[in-house]
């Protein structure tokens, strides 16, 4: 585990031997491919923890994104587990304890919140729900992610949504924030469309709002969100690998997750392709860590 404070003061349990209703948890590296460095990556979780630290005093007040503080008005439900121990180019064994690590965590039986990381961290967080779904994937990206593999590894960060179309308890996905040429050719497209995927562009959700990606998401249906820092716009998330203009505003990101928690059940959330190297005076580690106070809030209120 990491020494480094934690996101928003929460604590690593609960008083009481309450169980908590989110348990968060940070993994650096996932599978990384031959020849690159994902160190950068690895800066992301705690970047965004430090970014958190001037709301940490502030969570009992009232928030307008959520209407009504935190927790409304409830005691604290949400740990900080910190970091699981991984590894550059360990890539099978950060997968085994990344998926060890959600299934711990929904044994609870608790909603996980994993900071990554690159996208490849996605790929086991996903597995971990095993045995606890059916699932939907509501994916915010500029990119499908439906790459087959790329330099012989089929779990890296282009292949999360390829591989959890492989996954039984994945019952379908929503891929939302689409835009520009993206990492994708026309074999990826058609694989995505013939599995059922519902894309919905970043420009639909500019012209239509949120409810052109909820409306593809069933209600009452358990769903896993996954936020590649990429989806949002660069004029907010600048500190990302693959800038994208056009991206969703961070409006536009809390506002499908408010949407989902009304319509469904959040049942896991990741964050991940943070790029601090790239980020510009600390926004994007800011604008992170407000999405996630917006996810806690929505877990919160969820039924």
């Amino acid at each position: 585990m990491t020494a480094s404070p934690s996101l928003l003061g929460l604590p690593d349990r609960l008083a009481d031997g309450r169980m908590p209703r989110a348990v968060i948890f940070g993994a650096g590296h996932g599978s990384t491919y031959p020849g690159q460095d994902s160190s950068g990556h690895a800066l992301a979780a705690n970047a965004i923890r430090a970014a958190s630290q001037d709301d940490a005093p502030l969570v009992e007040h009232w928030d307008f994104d959520l209407g009504g503080p935190l927790f409304d008005g409830k005691p604290v439900c949400c740990t900080d587990a910190g970091d699981i121990l991984t590894a550059m180019h360990d890539n099978a064994g950060n997968r085994a304890r990344i998926e060890a690590k959600t299934r711990e965590i929904l044994s609870l039986p608790a909603v996980p919140i994993l900071l990554g990381g690159d996208d490849s961290v996605v790929i086991p967080f996903l597995a971990g729900f095993a045995g606890h779904g059916p699932i939907w994937i509501l994916q915010i990206d500029a990119h499908i992610d439906w790459r087959d593999e790329v330099h012989g590894e089929r779990f890296g960060y282009s292949s999360p949504m390829r591989r959890a179309s492989e996954m039984p308890h994945v019952a379908g996905m929503v891929q939302v924030g689409l835009r520009s040429v993206g990492s994708a050719c026309l074999t990826e497209i058609e694989a995505a469309q013939h599995y059922g995927s519902r894309f919905v562009t970043a420009r639909e959700v500019h012209t239509q709002g949120v409810e052109a990606a909820l409306r593809h998401i069933p209600e009452g249906g358990q769903v896993v969100v996954t936020l590649d820092c990429d989806g949002l716009d660069p004029g907010v998330m600048p500190g990302v690998a693959a800038r994208t203009p056009g991206g969703l505003s961070y409006t536009q990101a809390i506002d499908l997750v408010t949407g989902l928690g009304r319509r469904a059940r959040i049942a896991g959330f990741d964050l991940v392709e943070l790029y601090p190297p790239a980020d510009i005076d600390g926004l994007s580690a800011l604008t992170a860590a407000r999405l996630l106070v917006n996810v806690i809030g929505a877990i919160v209120r969820q039924v």
